[in-house]
């Protein structure tokens, strides 16, 4: 297509019903319809979308511009889970785009014994995920300047230093009992997740909970043992003060797609032509 390239979102075992039933009036980035490129026993979710916007040139301003990388990621999640509620999905990264269809083929082909593993792998599996936050105590604000000094306490500087101190040591009691309820979860979830990925713990707008977030990871679950996951996640939790656990999910499997295939695209270096 004149002016387009291929933008891939996933790619999943093949079968001749699920562009009918997954990705029927779904409309992808750039408010295009998906359509699925195959090869053998899988296939690849695409939608085409114009040059101008995915070029090389173009991505490297668009990945630094909230007001697009926002939507654009939206639009791309929203194509995996819709395509997670029918099959198996192994998520491409954001923005993996190919100079056409062709291209998404031959990368099918390079990779089709490692993909049709991975998927095997992830069937009927999905990803939770589980943040731990030390909470900001309510009694950790410090008093303004010209507060009026407690009866008790006739020294506004010495009243200060306490409440510092108070702080502190609440500070280090939630850490201490993070550090616990995380040893907990470990011990609860073991023989229930396939496998865990430790994130960087969110930090600024993303972590804008009302707490400090220590722990981001996602664990691999079947679907028949995640009810009892999420009991013994929250169980972990219990008796904890100053301590959130928030358990988020099922979500497509993104962070255990690891395909390990060069993928022959655009991201490589290639000039669009």
């Amino acid at each position: 297509m004149a002016g387009y390239f291929s933008y891939a979102y996933s790619v999943v075992p093949f079968s001749p019903s699920l562009e009918r039933t997954a990705l029927g009036g779904v409309r992808g980035v750039a408010d295009r319809p998906v359509h699925l490129v195959r090869s053998g026993e899988v296939a690849a979710a695409v939608s085409p979308v114009p040059e101008a916007d995915f070029s090389q040139a173009a991505l490297k301003a668009h990945l630094e511009d909230l007001d697009w990388l926002e939507p654009t990621a939206r639009a791309h999640h929203s194509v995996v889970e819709s395509l997670a509620v029918h099959t198996t999905v192994l998520p491409l990264r954001l923005a993996t785009v190919y100079l056409d269809d062709t291209r998404v083929a031959q990368m099918l082909e390079a990779g089709r014994e490692t993909f049709a593993g991975l998927l095997a792998r992830l069937t009927g599996h999905a990803e939770w995920g589980v943040k731990v936050y030390v909470e900001r105590p309510a009694s950790a604000a410090v008093p303004p300047a010209d507060a009026a000094p407690a009866l008790e306490e006739p020294d506004p500087g010495r009243a200060y230093l306490r409440q510092r101190r108070h702080q502190h040591h609440a500070r280090r009691d939630a850490w201490r009992t993070a550090e616990e309820v995380l040893r907990r979860i470990d011990a609860e979830v073991q023989g229930l997740a396939a496998q865990r990925a430790r994130h960087r713990p969110q930090q600024g707008r993303l972590a804008d909970t009302g707490g400090e977030n220590v722990a981001n990871d996602a664990y691999l679950v079947p679907h028949e043992l995640a009810e009892e996951f999420r009991r013994r996640v929250r169980r972990a939790a219990e008796d904890a003060p100053g301590v959130r656990v928030d358990i988020t999910g099922p979500w497509a499997p993104y962070s255990f797609a690891e395909p390990g295939v060069q993928e022959p695209g655009l991201q490589e270096g290639a000039a669009p032509g």
